[in-house]
């Protein structure tokens, strides 16, 4: 899938500000993790969960961006 240029650089923008955010959530939520918050365990597999997925949809966007950004027209 190739988008125009416009749009690739709207996705490539969402593809970074969702590895701003969804990293920061990572990095919080291995910190209460480590700081032994008290949460059931279907709370830190649900969440860890969600991370990963919206990586992935990340990783996706930003090779969809890249694509259409270096192809030529």
């Amino acid at each position: 899938m190739r988008a125009n240029r416009p749009l690739a650089w709207l996705l490539a923008g969402i593809a970074g500000w969702n590895l701003l955010t969804w990293t920061m959530f990572a990095r919080n939520l291995a910190e209460a993790h480590a700081a032994g918050e008290d949460r059931p365990q279907g709370y830190w597999i649900a969440h860890t969960g969600l991370i990963v997925v919206n990586l992935v949809i990340t990783a996706v966007l930003a090779g969809v961006s890249w694509r259409s950004l270096r192809a030529k027209g």
